[in-house]
């Protein structure tokens, strides 16, 4: 079995290689039974991103690869990326490392055993640990309360960024996801959750470390707007879309 992690990159030269090499020291910690590999997916940086990705790879050959797409969004690289894979699993997760590594075995050990198609990391389950500002956990509590009442699931995070899928089910309805950005994970949800695939949650320990990084690149307010028109817009899709 191969497990590819696979890491979406938007200018994030400040803590882009200081995070990769942490996460590759923590792999190389660990008594996998499983190959795996790093993969730094780069989609419309403007700085010196792609360039540090190039430089981890050659140093770190066989371990990172790296993928360039020009035009910005994560949701269309993953996508992308994840549709030309060989791997058997993809993981996600952020580049700034908001949840703990020690949370990678329980995202992806579900679909080893042979549990789960889907697993997404969750910051608002009860035995999850976080430390995030008011703002963006009323944020976070709001939206996914629009999307149960949309949607009709009860999955308690759809955007933690922090998910792993098997590869076979993901092509099989791949398709159907259309946004190129932020909300792509809540249609991986949807549609899985649609076509029957099996989908778990997990609770994790989460801290809002990029603030003294850098700046978010989320808009409250606007990516708010945006998500509940995109909620009425993906109910619509799911209705017309017959289960295969």
């Amino acid at each position: 079995m191969k497990i590819e992690f696979c890491i979406p990159i938007y200018n994030e030269e400040k803590i882009l290689k200081n995070n990769v090499i942490k996460l590759l020291r923590f792999f190389q910690s660990q008594n996998y039974n499983f190959d795996w590999q790093i993969i730094l997916v780069v989609n419309g940086s403007s700085d010196n991103s792609w360039a540090i990705c190039q430089e981890l790879k050659s140093e770190y050959a066989g371990l990172i690869e790296c993928r360039n797409f020009p035009e910005p969004g994560r949701g269309q690289a993953l996508k992308k990326y994840y549709l030309s894979s060989q791997a058997d699993v993809l993981v996600y997760m952020d580049v700034d490392l908001a949840v703990s590594l020690n949370n990678i075995s329980d995202l992806i050990s579900p679909i080893i055993a042979g549990q789960a198609d889907l697993v997404i990391g969750s910051r608002l389950m009860p035995d999850s640990k976080i430390e995030r500002s008011f703002i963006r956990e009323l944020s976070s509590q709001t939206y996914n309360f629009l999307s149960k009442v949309i949607l009709g699931h009860n999955f308690s995070d759809l955007q933690c960024g922090f998910k792993a899928v098997r590869t076979e089910a993901f092509k099989k309805f791949a398709d159907n996801i259309k946004d190129n950005k932020w909300f792509f994970d809540t249609e991986l949800i949807a549609y899985a959750h649609h076509f029957g695939y099996r989908v778990k949650e997990i609770p994790v320990d989460w801290s809002e470390n990029r603030w003294d990084q850098r700046k978010s690149k989320v808009n409250l307010l606007r990516d708010s707007l945006r998500f509940l028109v995109n909620l009425v817009k993906l109910k619509i899709r799911i209705i017309n879309t017959k289960k295969v």
